[in-house]
């Protein structure tokens, strides 16, 4: 009993925490972690539907994990899957049904699903114990499957020993029923937090309907590449875990909206497919203090950095970017040269997450095709970074950035341009 409420207790914490966090790709990581802690398995997935498929876009595996250096991630490559009746998740996700099985390898042939070993044998893992539960809204529509794979609880037999590279655990009724109650809660907050990114992407369609290159792929790409960048630098400083976390989560969203000032810019300057000339140019550069504009009304930690990454994702390191030291509500210079122009920002006086967008923009803007370019290759792209530190970019984000280059290239496959 006392267990029980202890268990109940993280529940209802967990919901209340997460229901601070805002985007839903840090929002379904940390569903993962918790599930994995409160159920005691070694491995997780959402997968998110999609029409008829189910996305597989979130995954932890703890043993593995564990064999990586401290810092180090796991790479998973995403992955779809049609919805099925013959697969666990698809049946579950057709059904919405929770469906436990103690052992993936002995399936009863009269279950109309089957397990699938060809991850495991690409990986080298054992899945054994899996716990499915689908995840549906409040009109009880499906919108996606969690898996607890691999529970980490004492068996009630001997099937299966240490020596064989398995898991002793199955997942108990008890877990079936904390699972369900999980899920509820999950997928109340999934949908709040779908909510909140598709507003941020309906803002983007406005930019991309004025700019062709502010597509959702470029967007969510950046936004990943920033808060890669964020996560390995702030415990390089030292920064608490709740912070660090915290701020992710507001770079996530402030990142997809660096350049939505670009609303603001005519489409005889946005769409010209040529050079532009220097009063055009001056005119493009407007777009930073105009995106800064639109979260003038401060009230939250994202409308902060949100104005914040708009402002200086265009300011180098060595204090030749723009806008520089101007009031954005008139685009007047606060400090100006000689010439009467503001003065850039230079080195630390640009914010760290103003630093980090510049990096993972042009990174993807070099490596993304355009009508008025091709995309480069990876080894041209790698060498202008390289060429550009301490220059163009803050030297210690261009080492992380080549020290994170598995993830840099797990994130470039995940949000593939269209067409």
């Amino acid at each position: 009993m006392i267990q029980e409420s202890r268990t109940l207790n993280d529940i209802i914490h967990l919901s209340s925490e997460l229901n601070t966090v805002q985007d839903m790709d840090i929002l379904l990581d940390r569903i993962l972690t918790e599930a994995r802690r409160i159920l005691n398995a070694d491995a997780a997935s959402i997968q998110i539907k999609e029409g008829d498929e189910l996305v597989f876009s979130h995954v932890q595996t703890e043993s593995l994990q564990k064999k990586l250096p401290p810092g180090q991630k796991l790479i998973y490559t995403t992955f779809r899957t049609k919805i099925s009746p013959s697969s666990i998740s698809g049946y579950a996700a057709m059904t919405g049904e929770i469906i436990n099985i103690p052992d993936a390898y002995a399936i009863s042939s009269e279950a109309p699903y089957r397990f699938d070993p060809t991850s495991d044998r690409r990986s080298g893992y054992r899945t054994r114990s899996i716990l499915t539960i689908p995840l549906k809204n409040n009109r009880d529509e499906i919108l996606g499957v969690m898996q607890i794979l691999n529970s980490l609880n004492p068996a009630a037999s001997n099937a299966c020993s240490d020596a064989d590279g398995c898991f002793l655990g199955a997942f108990s009724e008890d877990d079936e029923m904390i699972a369900l109650h999980f899920a509820a809660i999950t997928s109340m907050i999934l949908q709040r937090a779908q909510m909140t990114r598709a507003l941020i992407l309906r803002m983007i369609s406005m930019a991309e309907l004025r700019d062709p290159k502010e597509t959702g792929a470029h967007v969510n790409r950046v936004a990943s590449y920033a808060v890669e960048l964020y996560e390995v630098w702030a415990r390089r400083h030292g920064l608490p875990a709740d912070e660090i976390d915290r701020k992710k989560d507001a770079l996530r969203m402030a990142a997809m909206l660096h350049d939505v000032g670009k609303v603001a810019i005519s489409d005889l300057i946005l769409k010209k497919p040529s050079r532009f000339t220097p009063e055009e140019y001056e005119i493009m550069k407007t777009h930073t203090y105009q995106g800064a504009r639109l979260f003038k009304s401060r009230q939250s930690e994202f409308d902060e950095m949100a104005a914040t990454v708009a402002l200086t994702h265009h300011e180098n390191w060595d204090g030749t970017g723009y806008p520089g030291r101007v009031d954005i509500e008139t685009g007047k210079p606060v400090e100006s040269d000689p010439q009467g122009r503001p003065i850039p920002l230079k080195g630390e006086e640009i914010p760290i997450f103003g630093r980090i967008v510049a990096l993972a923009d042009v990174y993807d803007a070099l490596s993304s095709r355009r009508v008025y370019k091709e995309a480069w290759d990876e080894a041209s792209v790698l060498r202008e970074i390289r060429s550009c530190s301490g220059t163009k970019f803050d030297p210690e984000l261009v080492e992380i950035f080549f020290d994170s280059m598995d993830i840099i290239r797990s994130i470039t496959a995940r949000y593939p341009d269209e067409g």
